[in-house]
């Protein structure tokens, strides 16, 4: 054997080799031995050759002409690794570079898996891997390959896709086979890959399945996190941060196109990573688009600021109903959306979403932490309209006022104030009559009109089929007296649910404009007995008025004594009353 002459030092690993077989097929090589000042050079170090001493290796295999197989596996660090040494035809016939690329051409990019394992090996090899194109000639293979394949969307989807309207249900695609190996690239080549599809043809609405893989993969583990209310790590945060706001730019924005809970997994995620506002924006729109598809557990999304505060965001389920029912205003006023296809059922859609809103008041109504604006703010959002009657909302307000029991008179009148009476149902009523929790005036009020309602009823009135006494599908008390003018009527509806949505986000951005004041608004502590006086005159109603209402009802129960004696009169619902008002203060 020759003893060695030239140590190579390359990624962290030395080689005891010889010149001559390194300098007849390397011209980086060469040029550092011919360039350096000691004739007799004998150690040469290499510590930024890409692949490191894997690469190396190799290279130095081929120069000695010993045989090694090349693969998938090595065919990227092989190429990049010529390319560092400059292992071109001009220094030896049948160099490493044209090897690997003959390899490349024939073998290692004539299928998608093979394209996919590439371009996962450059991500260590960059830049080298893109200054050779090997990036993007695997990006390319990609993306041509699963264009042509007519599995990676359903037929009749692909055919029809651009004829058909986004808001109309169109075939789901399908989880292709190669979708699994998507998940392997970094954030950046993935998106890359992605917008190379699209570029090509690929329709958007079926990317659906690919990014909710990747998001799987690429998120996993944040869910522990929100559990246990753990800090994460800087690092992994910023990397899931980065991760996330690029897959809501891949999101396609067309109608149905992925799944509500998707997107309300996606929500939450931003707001625990605490993405920028625009990514959260984009996700609450998406959201508020499909509304009508939600559940209620999409809806009840933690919050993350461990300050004590609520328990859900409700802030953030107000914007998403806020931005829904300003999308249905507008294309009521116009009849069709946006690429000029009429929208149908849209009254449908809005009871849908009225219920859900109602669901969900009554869910974070028991969380002691709510707030009396808070409650009121999103409880006035909920379309009266739209509300056959109103025992969802008079469970919302039952529970919160159950779940507050501190709560003054005045903030308990004003949450009762969000129902109507006369839309409550026989078991609402009679819940409501014995409910000790709302004010004597509710209660009065509840009896009023149940006995109007008995009444008519006995008498054989017209409103024998009122909603309170029959199924939900009998007519609303609106079309017992019929109006001339239902244009009118309708224009004056919208007009009214329009004041009501610039009126919330007039408080919206005052409560911002609050939080971010540090001026804090003066109390006078030296006489407030002129404010308690104030308030107590305020709440109070005339007194002539009560005893008019009080005498009417106890007109109309007097003639609904039974045989046995017992009666409901007036007087012994009064006395009831004033025993529970007592009570309570």
């Amino acid at each position: 054997e020759i003893p060695s002459d030239v140590t190579v030092i390359a990624g962290g690993t030395s080689f005891s080799l010889h010149k001559f077989p390194l300098v007849s097929k390397s011209g980086y090589i060469r040029k550092l031995v011919s360039e350096s000042m000691d004739a007799h050079v004998s150690i040469i170090e290499l510590p930024y050759i890409p692949g490191g001493a894997d690469a190396f290796e190799l290279a130095a295999k081929f120069c000695y002409g010993v045989n090694f197989e090349i693969s998938t596996e090595n065919i990227a660090m092989l190429r990049c690794v010529a390319e560092f040494l400059e292992m071109t035809e001009e220094y030896a016939v049948v160099n490493l570079i044209g090897r690997t690329e003959a390899y490349i051409k024939e073998v290692a990019l004539t299928s998608l898996p093979g394209a996919v394992f590439i371009l996962h090996s450059c991500e260590d090899l960059l830049p080298v891997a893109e200054n050779v194109k090997l990036v993007s000639r695997c990006i390319d293979t990609i993306a041509l390959i699963a264009c042509r394949d007519s599995r990676f969307a359903t037929p009749k989807s692909v055919e029809f896709c651009d004829s058909v309207s986004h808001n109309l249900p169109v075939s789901k695609p399908v989880v292709d086979w190669w979708a699994e190996d998507l998940t392997l690239l970094r954030i950046d080549l993935f998106q890359r890959v992605i917008v190379k599809m699209i570029s090509r043809g690929f329709k958007k609405y079926a990317l659906g399945p690919i990014l909710m893989l990747y998001a799987q993969k690429s998120l996993r583990g944040l869910e522990l996190f929100e559990k246990g209310r753990k800090k994460i790590d800087t690092k992994q945060q910023h990397e899931k941060r980065v991760v996330l706001e690029m897959m809501v730019g891949l999101l396609p924005r067309e109608k149905n196109s992925m799944p509500v809970s998707f997107l309300s997994m996606l929500l939450r995620a931003a707001i625990c990573l605490d993405t920028t506002f625009a990514c959260r924006l984009d996700l609450e729109k998406m959201m508020a688009a499909q509304l009508a598809q939600a559940v209620l557990d999409d809806l009840l999304i933690p919050s993350y600021s461990l300050t004590g505060d609520t328990l859900f965001d409700v802030e953030t389920t107000q914007r998403i109903t806020m931005s829904f029912l300003e999308s249905r205003m507008e294309l009521n006023r116009v009849g069709y959306d946006a690429d000029q296809s009429y929208i149908p059922h849209s009254s449908t859609e809005m009871e849908i979403v009225t219920r859900l809103m109602e669901n969900y008041l009554a869910e974070i109504a028991s969380d002691h932490n709510l707030s009396v604006p808070k409650f009121l703010d999103f409880a006035e959002l909920i379309p009266e309209q739209h509300r056959a009657t109103d025992d969802g909302m008079y469970r919302a307000i039952d529970i919160y006022l159950k779940a507050h029991p501190a709560l003054s008179d005045m903030e308990r009148k004003k949450i009762c104030s969000l129902m109507d009476c006369q839309k409550l149902s026989r078991e609402a009523c009679a819940h409501a009559a014995q409910n000790d929790r709302l004010p004597v005036q509710t209660v009065v009020q509840v009896l009023y009109y149940e006995q109007q309602r008995l009444g008519e009823v006995m008498d054989g009135g017209v409103h024998e089929t009122s909603p309170a006494l029959d199924p939900p599908k009998t007519p609303e008390p609106m079309e017992i007296h019929p109006i001339q003018d239902e244009d009118s009527v309708s224009t004056l509806q919208r007009e009214n649910e329009d004041l009501k949505l610039e009126l919330m986000k007039m408080k919206m951005r005052l409560k911002d404009m609050e939080k971010n004041s540090s001026i804090k608004v003066p109390v006078d502590h030296a006489n407030p007995s002129v404010i308690s006086r104030t308030l107590s005159n305020a709440e109070k109603p005339p007194l002539p008025a009560r005893k008019s209402i009080l005498s009417s009802v106890s007109r109309k129960l007097g003639r609904f004594i039974r045989p046995e004696g017992n009666t409901l009169g007036s007087q012994g619902r009064v006395k009831a009353g004033k025993d529970r008002r007592h009570s309570i203060s």
